[in-house]
């Protein structure tokens, strides 16, 4: 178990930060809350296939509504079991349900999401798919110290969308039937999703142990009376809530009705934009009418609110699946790249890919997706995809891992800055779910994971994670120096908005932002747990890298709602001087920025030497700073 309360652990220190702080923030909350490699499909229910014959892979099962409750609900239940602690496995799953309606008032079905499972619907919209019943995470209790040690910090890579549920906690106990329960951290989209008949809440209250949670994402979804919790961070654009309740370090909120006032920021930590700024939703896999798959790619929007959905199909083009090459792990990238070339999109089925050289995206208008969080292993040193200087390619549903071999990047985004001539603001290249691990399984080693080179490019939910914990087998002390990963991202496009950017644990700066008129709305950062000296955490003559570094020739950029959070468990002594840094210059603000130890080392100040140190005397408490440069 990791010593701080936040979105990544370690499973060795079972007495930790995140217990006491726990304790804190519960009391409050109680108050409010009343390779190739792939695994085996569930064989209770095996995968099936459209009128088309489409083969989708071994591990995507598909449910008709004919299928008795009781037989789907063991099927996802087996595959939970398998998964419900198999954080650094190499299983894939998808589970798909065909339009119609699962579950009954007597016979609800209630599912568990596990790690690496996907959940989706297959109607052209949310309403098409009703689960009468629950889709839930709960906290994950850790074997070494009981149900005493149940936390929700740990339950990544796993997702749900385009469905609806209605809430139905038939057979479960008074605590457990009060809300359908998505308490989960980094890497775990909610998207497209219907909820009624109760309440949503992003905290497991129910679990024995600190509630903690380290979330996370929603989006173009219709939501009932949310119970936030104990999540630290979270970003909900596009979509609808009927009520919002808790909030702990930063909670942002981009073009939803229904959102909080932000006015009495920092409390409650509520960032909220009336409007989002950019927006594009991921692609989705549905049936036509005829029992065909196609996959459905949303239009880019400036300037919305609310769903895509609410007044009739999403707007945005439908590509059917035969124009996709269908990869399963094993194909070469050879083939893939060929299917490209000849004017293919790729649909990546479940599972791990082993990938020693650059997938190449040359096409504009090119759909890569990927089905049950599809993995791609660098191998040999390799960039596993790379984005030629086209518009409107969208990339969506991967993690990208790195290699034993170091790799100068994972992803690529256009070739370098100011030679794409073919960029457009109304199409822009869109990253969405997409995922980066340097550590965790194996081994990683990476200078950059992801390299933002194009214009007009949105980043819609990316976790880029230099693991804190995994099992490769070394101590922390050795990490530094085996899991090599120097910068998580480095946006230097011009034009790019991200709208939920994690990037965690980087040996140098976690975020360089060079490219003019930037965006990013929620940012959340842990700067390295592990370096072990000072003089191994030194840029030059300054302490250390910030979390999140605009360039100093940057004249406008824009940052709403974000947090550096500080915890040298290595060496308690490290300092780094600021959190964040950015030119003072009137066309760049950061809007509602904080930083916060989470019980070792020091951050001086919150930025360019403007707030106070986040220190060891106010472990868990922020320090915020409500506008940079300060309004005249």
């Amino acid at each position: 178990m990791t010593t701080r309360p936040s979105g990544s652990g370690r499973l060795a220190r079972p007495k930790s930060l995140r217990r006491h702080l726990g304790r804190i923030l519960a009391v409050g909350l109680v108050l409010t809350t009343a390779g190739s490699l792939t695994g085996t499909a569930a064989s209770a229910a095996p995968a099936q296939h459209g009128t088309s014959g489409q083969d989708l892979g071994a591990n995507v099962t598909v449910f008709d509504p004919s299928m008795p409750v009781a037989q789907i609900q063991a099927a996802m239940d087996a595959v939970n079991v398998k998964q419900v602690d198999n954080e650094m496995g190499t299983a894939r799953y998808a589970f798909l349900f065909k339009p119609g309606t699962y579950g009954t008032v007597d016979h609800p079905l209630q599912v568990k999401v596990g790690y690496y499972t996907e959940v989706s619907g297959l109607g052209a919209s949310p309403t098409d798919v009703v689960i009468n019943g629950k889709v839930e995470v709960y906290n994950r209790c850790l074997a070494d110290n009981g149900t005493s040690n149940c936390l929700a910090l740990v339950n990544f890579w796993r997702s749900m969308s385009n469905l609806s549920i209605h809430i139905n906690g038939a057979g479960q106990d008074g605590c457990r039937a009060s809300a359908n329960f998505w308490a989960v951290s980094q890497a775990v989209p909610l998207r497209r999703v219907n909820i009624s008949g109760g309440n949503l809440s992003l905290m497991d209250y129910c679990t024995a142990g600190p509630q903690y949670a380290s979330g996370g994402f929603i989006a173009d979804s219709n939501l009932p009376d949310v119970i936030n919790g104990s999540q630290q961070q979270w970003l909900t654009r596009n979509s609808t809530v009927k009520s919002w309740s808790n909030g702990v370090w930063n909670q942002v909120f981009a073009g939803v009705t229904g959102a909080p006032s932000d006015a009495a920021f920092p409390n409650p930590p509520y960032t909220t934009l009336a409007a989002n700024p950019v927006s594009r939703e991921k692609p989705y896999l549905f049936l036509d009418a005829k029992g065909e798959y196609n996959v459905r790619v949303p239009s880019a929007a400036t300037n919305t609110v609310g769903t895509t959905w609410a007044n009739g199909q999403t707007p945005g083009r439908t590509i059917p699946l035969r124009d996709f090459y269908v990869a399963k792990p094993g194909d070469s990238v050879r083939v893939i790249n060929d299917a490209l070339d000849r004017g293919k999109n790729l649909l990546l089925t479940p599972g791990v890919y082993d990938i020693a050289q650059s997938i190449k995206i040359n096409r504009s208008n090119t759909v890569v997706l990927g089905l049950g969080l599809a993995t791609l292993t660098a191998v040999n040193g390799a960039t596993p995809v790379k984005v030629g200087a086209v518009q409107g390619a969208i990339i969506a549903g991967l993690t990208i891992d790195a290699g034993l071999k170091k790799s100068d990047t994972l992803l690529q985004v256009g070739p370098e800055h100011g030679r794409d001539d073919h960029v457009s603001a109304r199409n822009p290249t869109t990253l969405s779910d997409v995922f980066f691990r340097v550590g965790g399984p194996h081994v990683g080693k990476v200078d950059t994971a992801l390299e933002v080179n194009s214009d007009d490019v949105l980043i819609d939910h990316t976790w880029v994670w230099r693991a804190d914990h995994g099992v490769e087998g070394f101590t922390d002390t050795q990490r530094w120096n085996t899991n090599i990963g120097r910068q998580g991202a480095v946006i230097n496009g011009d034009n790019v908005t991200a709208t939920g950017l994690f990037v965690e644990h980087f040996q140098r700066y976690n975020t360089t932002w060079n490219g003019e008129k930037g965006t990013t709305i929620l940012y959340q950062n842990e700067l390295p747990y592990d370096p072990p000296t000072q003089a191994d955490w030194m840029n030059g003559n300054v302490l250390g890298y910030a979390g999140y570094k605009v360039g100093n020739r940057v004249k406008t950029h824009n940052l709403y709602g974000a947090g550096v959070y500080v915890f040298n468990q290595n060496n308690p002594t490290i300092h780094t001087a600021n959190g964040f840094e950015a030119p003072n210059r009137p066309g760049v603000k950061l809007t509602h920025i904080m930083t916060v130890n989470l019980s070792a080392g020091t951050i001086d100040h919150v930025v360019n030497g403007v707030g106070g140190p986040a220190d060891t005397t106010k472990i868990g408490v922020p320090v915020y700073v409500n506008q940079y440069p300060a309004a005249p």
